[in-house]
């Protein structure tokens, strides 16, 4: 055991663009105490606080893409899900939660699947209660697809990909960033507002997707908690930066 822990650490720490960019899953900190991690975290807790609340995970089936070192993946599990398809491009990390799983106990409950999802096809993969989609389709033409689509075609890529998850998921747990490829330079939306980025997934989901909820972050005693849209809460606050100006939306197919 001892050998795969040490494992389990190296690869946390091996570079790449979203390495450090989860916080551990709480079933894992256990064998990171003596550790000196540093982690640029997205406000996962919150993020998994607001849509566990909203959605019941017990006994249920869950695709996770791009799921990075798998504070999802784990936390779903932790929660009852009954089956859990991981999917992730980066070699190290799916290495990662591959042996996690392991050490963890999930062997038969967990399916690591080392690539990058193929929406074209929704990768051959199974039906399943829920997937998460958490800030993965802005990164099209970048991590994954066609590298000389326009900004304009990304966004019907975008949406394309998100309507296709009706063949794969009845419940979809999403989020979308505003910059294209993740450069603050190539904005998918002319303002940058919440409002914007509301209507283009709106309008674009109609008649497959029915959006159950969104929730925006608000700063409650110095951190971040999801809260219901609102006129309140509608403003795009730049002091928070742009991660958590990113809606969080449930949705159910149609």
């Amino acid at each position: 055991m001892k050998s795969e822990i040490k494992q389990l650490q190296e690869l946390y720490h091996k570079g790449s663009k979203h390495s450090n960019y989860q916080v551990l899953p709480s079933q894992l900190l256990e064998y990171f105490k003596e550790e000196s991690i540093e982690v640029k975290s997205r406000h996962e807790q919150p993020r998994l606080d607001c849509f566990l609340s909203q959605v019941d995970f017990n006994g249920c089936s869950v695709l996770d893409i791009g799921g990075n070192t798998g504070f999802f993946t784990f936390e779903s599990l932790k929660a009852g899900a009954s089956k859990l398809y991981y999917c992730e491009g980066n070699q190290a990390h799916a290495e990662f939660v591959e042996l996690a799983g392991k050490i963890l106990g999930y062997e038969d409950k967990l399916e690591v699947v080392n690539r990058y999802f193929s929406f074209d096809n929704a990768d051959g993969q199974e039906p399943v209660d829920i997937c998460l989609l958490l800030n993965v389709l802005h990164h099209v033409g970048d991590d994954y697809g066609d590298q000389e689509l326009s900004v304009d075609k990304a966004k019907e890529e975008i949406l394309r990909s998100l309507n296709s998850m009706t063949s794969v998921a009845d419940t979809l747990v999403f989020q979308l960033g505003f910059c294209w490829k993740g450069d603050r330079h190539k904005a998918l939306f002319e303002n940058g507002t919440k409002q914007e980025l509301i209507d283009f997934v709106t309008k674009g989901v109609s008649g497959v997707w029915n959006i159950e909820s969104i929730h925006v972050p608000q700063l409650v005693g110095g951190a971040a908690v999801y809260k219901p849209f609102s006129d309140s809460n509608s403003a795009r606050q730049d002091d928070l930066g742009e991660f958590l100006n990113r809606p969080l939306f449930i949705m159910q197919k149609v």
